[in-house]
């Protein structure tokens, strides 16, 4: 399977050449771009909202114990977590919907302070492809098994933010022990 990020940087570079050739100095051009903007962040509100009913009907409720790595350059040590898949994928769709908030918030400053255009067109696609490619809508809307790359807690996702969360995400016995037992752990999230 290709990597997401090779075919977001793809989907990027053909964007910005075809980009250059729409006249976005014609105002229906620029409102059908526009259009095409609130298209594509309103089926990702649309695919969002599914998945957070399809969580609340599911409720499951089964007890799902990891140790989170502490943060780099923070000295602490990593936290032991315990909590519920229902918990879990509310808390992982809590932190999409909060990404989907500020990239519309930075696309409206570029757009309308800045003026530009050419980013409304490349913002228009890959936010929706990254939405079908998140681990809640594989599970959740797609109907993939929580199994294999998709079981809990799913790993950070790779690239620059998966570096800046520090370490990986621990699930095994031992970890979890050790982690309870240096003072951070057993952290319940409700």
């Amino acid at each position: 399977m290709v990597n997401p990020q090779i075919t977001n940087l793809a989907i990027i570079l053909v964007m910005m050449q075809v980009s250059k050739k729409i006249p976005f100095d014609d105002p229906a051009v620029l409102n059908g771009v526009r259009a095409l903007y609130l298209v594509s962040n309103l089926i990702i509100t649309c695919i969002y909202l599914y998945v957070q009913s399809q969580i609340n009907k599911k409720k499951d409720m089964t007890v799902l114990k990891y140790v989170e790595p502490a943060q780099p350059g923070s000295g602490e040590e990593p936290k032991a977590v315990t909590t519920t898949v229902h918990a879990y994928d509310l808390q992982q769709l809590k932190s999409l919907w909060k990404a989907q908030v500020m990239g519309v918030g930075m696309m409206g400053v570029m757009h309308l302070y800045f003026h530009y255009t050419n980013p409304l067109l490349i913002q228009s696609i890959i936010p929706l492809k990254g939405a079908f490619e998140g681990n809640l809508v594989k599970v959740h809307l797609l109907g993939h098994p929580a199994s294999g790359d998709l079981k809990r807690p799913w790993k950070a996702a790779a690239g620059l933010m998966g570096a800046m969360q520090g370490g990986e995400i621990k699930t095994d016995k031992k970890s979890i022990e050790q982690a309870e037992r240096a003072g951070r752990g057993g952290a319940k999230e409700e």
